[in-house]
């Protein structure tokens, strides 16, 4: 028999990978270190770059993912380094290429969100374990779509979506607290 889907899109291939990571994750198989590790890879071994124009769901998903895994990624870098005490001035090179690609990833959130013209959105702040996240990292869930939570910190994105009504006081528990309580 042959297995091979011909009309399969780097879209299909993409969320495939995305989705086997999230259950091996929530199953405890591999820890956060190791997702963040094995989407780097993914991500970076497909070479495929951020899309320039956000017109579909699967486009911005792609994105955000993209920019939050290499965000993600260095931040765990520059963490290591501080940790080892080593190379230091790595840590500030890390950590700026970090910042640099979580604002990539705020930007990407707006324009899906618009893309999406804000239906079936859902956004609150999260119960954090982490005392620096505390009150700072909020949720969007864009109901329409399994396993499509996004996060950010972001003010200005904060406001946009105070603005379009989307964004309610009431701090709840995170759909996948699992993940963002869990250390790397």
């Amino acid at each position: 028999m042959n297995y091979f889907k011909p009309n399969k899109t780097i879209f299909d291939d993409f969320f495939e990978h995305r989705d086997m990571l999230i259950v091996q994750h929530m199953n405890g198989d591999i820890d956060k270190k190791e997702y963040l590790e094995l989407n780097y890879k993914y991500i970076t071994g497909k070479n495929i770059k951020p899309f320039r124009h956000i017109d579909s769901f699967e486009k911005g998903m792609y994105n955000y993912q993209y920019y939050n895994m290499m965000a993600k990624y260095y931040r765990m870098l520059a963490q290591n380094i501080k940790d080892s005490g080593k190379h230091i001035s790595f840590y500030s090179k890390y950590l700026s290429e970090s910042d640099y690609y979580y604002n990539e990833k705020d930007k990407t959130t707006f324009r899906l969100l618009r893309f999406l013209h804000y239906e079936n959105v859902e956004a609150y702040f999260i119960k954090m374990e982490s005392v620096n996240l505390e009150g700072k990292l909020y949720e969007i869930i864009l109901r329409d779509y399994e396993y499509a939570v996004l996060h950010s910190k972001s003010l200005w994105l904060l406001d946009v979506l105070k603005k379009e009504n989307v964004f309610t006081d009431k701090k709840k528990k995170s759909v996948i607290d699992y993940y963002v309580n869990a250390k790397y």
